[in-house]
């Protein structure tokens, strides 16, 4: 009868472990995928911050620009403006479900990689 005890204190103990184990290792897992995705959000985000920088720029150039063409400084603004509205209607209503399609795929291939 002793050994039958000591036997499931032994598989007891050795089930406790294995669950141990077991949350340890996803916890780890968990973890390096995590680290994954924000390390590879962070150079991307340098780089987009970089662009819209420059895209900012760009765009007070070319609305002083048209203004200066235009003979108002405002009427460029108004001209840049009308651009990305009539651009902003166009991804909405044309490219809107291609574009999540490809943020989901993105957020999936580095989730399962």
């Amino acid at each position: 009868m002793e050994d039958n005890t000591d036997l499931l204190e032994t598989l007891l103990e050795r089930a406790s472990e294995y669950g141990k184990t077991s949350f340890e290792l996803v916890r780890l897992k968990t973890l390096e995928k995590a680290t994954d995705i924000v390390s590879s959000l962070v150079p991307q985000s340098v780089v987009i911050i970089l662009i819209a920088s420059f895209i900012l720029f760009l765009n007070l150039g070319i609305a002083l620009w048209l203004g200066d063409i235009l003979g108002k400084l405002f009427w460029g603004f108004f001209v840049v403006a009308a651009f990305y509205i009539l651009a902003g209607i166009v991804i909405h209503f044309f490219m809107h479900n291609w574009i999540k399609k490809l943020v989901g795929n993105y957020f999936i291939k580095h989730v399962t990689k």
